[in-house]
């Protein structure tokens, strides 16, 4: 089997590598490069130096033998959506520059280029299209180049955005691809095609988790909830992203990011007890005990006698009520009743009486991922492992790229 020869900057914990064993290919890593010391930490720890291992992409050494793949991730902050969009602007953004002086001297036969998909819009899409134009001096996405930039390299490029989750994996990660085919090779590639996602966020759960990772009980006071679609979720914080807490039932888990190690992704374990799904509030003021609707997927609150309208539940369906759509109500007192269906609210069941059963008030199970389950997201196996911080493993998941996704990136490569 032909030895390939490969290297990558911005390498962090080797999500190329990864791939490269998973296709099966002999490959001989001529150099790789990372300024972060615990992503170079957790690179050595799982597949030895390389040869040529700098710091810096700018006092990194051009090889003068062409590899077969270069692979290069520029850091997303500088074109991220959620980032200032500071774009070229920003030192950390014309670092792209770096990767494509390394592709117009070394001639690689080929390069694949990720980034955070907000590149696209980035500079109302300038940033991007100077890109391709740079990139893309034959073909791009199968249309030849007529009239190339003078600075372009002669690959032929094809870019696509994929999402981690239509491959295979639970997370909701979309990712910009380039893939550049140098001129005197096949240029027939085609992008991997969507599959249906079988596995779901609980599917990378660990069994056991230490108690450290769960919320505590002041946390756990704050807590709302909401529901998004056929799973619900909870939010720790009065209104902002940071304190989204997402069901383990959910089709997959919001994008990690590698500013995730400040407040890692969490999730609502419904292998729990049965718990209280509050959705919402009828009051004016969206407060107040009586005003609270529930999910019917969860239980009762305590009854007492000030319930003056009675328990508001969110309900589609119930025995006796085949009629029923969303938003309509009936009385949880009396479900098989023809007759006592309690008065029709907006979106409300009324009048639980009291005769109705006590719910019972029991303890959520709310956990931060772990670093083992971000890894998993991240398509990792349990054979990586690391010796960092959990805050470092956080970050280093964040900062990867999906490495099913590569591995179908390369495994449609004319290697």
């Amino acid at each position: 089997m032909k030895t390939i020869k490969v290297g990558s900057d911005f390498s962090g914990v080797g999500a190329f590598n990864q791939a490269l064993q998973r296709l099966g290919v002999q490959y001989r890593e001529i150099f790789a490069c990372d300024m972060d010391r615990f992503a170079r930490e957790t690179f050595i720890h799982n597949y030895g130096e390389p040869e040529y291992y700098p710091m810096n992409v700018y006092d990194r050494e051009i090889p003068s033998e062409s590899l077969d793949i270069y692979m290069t991730s520029p850091p997303c902050q500088a074109f991220s959506m959620a980032g200032k969009r500071l774009g070229k602007d920003d030192k950390r953004g014309v670092l792209f520059f770096n990767s494509h002086e390394f592709i117009q001297v070394n001639k690689p036969r080929f390069f694949i280029f990720e980034n955070v998909k907000g590149l696209l819009f980035d500079d109302n899409g300038n940033t991007f299209n100077e890109w391709v134009n740079l990139l893309g001096g034959k073909s791009v996405n199968g249309n030849a180049v007529l009239f190339p930039h003078e600075d372009s390299v002669p690959y032929h490029l094809h870019y696509d955005v994929l999402n981690a989750k239509n491959h295979g994996i639970p997370q909701n990660r979309e990712r910009v691809f380039l893939i550049g085919i140098r001129d005197d090779h096949d240029n027939n590639f085609r992008f991997p095609v969507e599959e249906h996602l079988t596995k779901r966020l609980k599917d990378v759960l660990e069994d056991s988790v230490d108690d450290k990772y769960f919320l505590s009980e002041k946390m756990l006071e704050s807590l709302t909830f909401e529901t998004k679609g056929n799973y619900e979720i909870a939010n720790t914080n009065k209104g902002g992203q940071k304190g989204i807490i997402q069901s383990e039932n959910g089709e997959a888990m919001s994008c990690l990011r590698a500013t995730d190690y400040k407040q890692p992704k969490q999730i609502l374990i419904h292998s729990a007890p049965e718990k209280i799904i509050k959705v919402g509030n009828t009051n004016p003021s969206g407060n107040g005990m009586n005003g609270n609707v529930y999910h019917e997927n969860g239980i009762s609150p305590t009854l007492w006698s000030g319930h003056g309208e009675g328990i508001k539940v969110k309900s589609a369906t119930a025995k006796g009520y085949e009629e029923a759509t969303e938003g309509d109500s009936i009385a949880l007192a009396h479900p098989g009743s023809d007759t006592r269906r309690g008065r029709v609210g907006h979106g409300v069941a009324q009048t639980i009486d009291t005769s109705s059963t006590q719910g019972v008030f029991n303890d959520y199970k709310i956990r931060r991922l772990t670093p083992r389950e971000c890894f998993r997201l991240m398509d990792f196996p349990e054979s990586f492992t690391w010796t960092v911080s959990d805050s470092q493993a956080y970050k280093q998941a964040g900062n990867s790229i999906v490495v099913n996704v590569l591995y179908k990136l390369l495994k449609n490569l004319p290697l």
